[in-house]
């Protein structure tokens, strides 16, 4: 009986696996968001909040989880964002250390500015476990567009995000 239920077990983690690795989320189309969320970490994630924004997609961004030491100037000029765009229009948070801590500095950015819709730019390989952490802080009523940037990650890679998804899962589920 416990070998039988610890291989349907396996079974149900291989085709998760398997999902997890095939099935990435994709880039989002064209739609316009009040603003742009932006964590911090693999490559591809800022320029793309920063293209948004310069198309018009959203009128503010906020990149969450950026590094202490970082001061705004040297951001710009990282990044190439004019200084009018980052005064009236981009904003960095430094409070978060994890996915987690993004989507509660992201939540607490959101409802300060008192914004109704957002597009989440992260890669692809880290949507699912971004949106839940984020879905999981914001209010029911605010639109949260996913717009994954696509990305090559390693298999060693998918395999640590899915078990980092599972958890976060099992902590929604039993929160105590």
């Amino acid at each position: 009986m416990i070998r039988r239920l610890l291989a349907v077990l396996v079974v149900v983690w291989a085709i998760g696996f398997l999902w997890f690795a095939i099935a990435l989320p994709q880039p989002a189309g064209p739609q316009r968001t009040e603003a742009i969320v932006v964590p911090t970490g693999s490559g591809g994630r800022i320029p793309r909040g920063i293209a948004l924004l310069r198309d018009g997609q959203a009128e503010r961004l906020l990149v969450t989880g950026v590094a202490t030491e970082v001061r705004p100037a040297e951001f710009a000029a990282e990044y190439d964002v004019p200084q009018p765009m980052m005064e009236c229009c981009v904003d960095l948070g430094f409070a978060a250390l994890d996915t987690r801590g993004n989507a509660r500095e992201a939540a607490g950015w959101v409802r300060a500015n008192r914004i109704g819709s957002i597009r989440l730019v992260t890669s692809d390989w880290h949507m699912r476990r971004a949106a839940l952490e984020l879905d999981g802080e914001l209010p029911a009523d605010i639109i949260v567009l996913r717009d994954a940037v696509r990305s090559e990650p390693s298999l060693w890679a998918l395999f640590l995000e899915y078990h980092k998804l599972l958890f976060a899962w099992a902590v929604r589920l039993w929160p105590d």
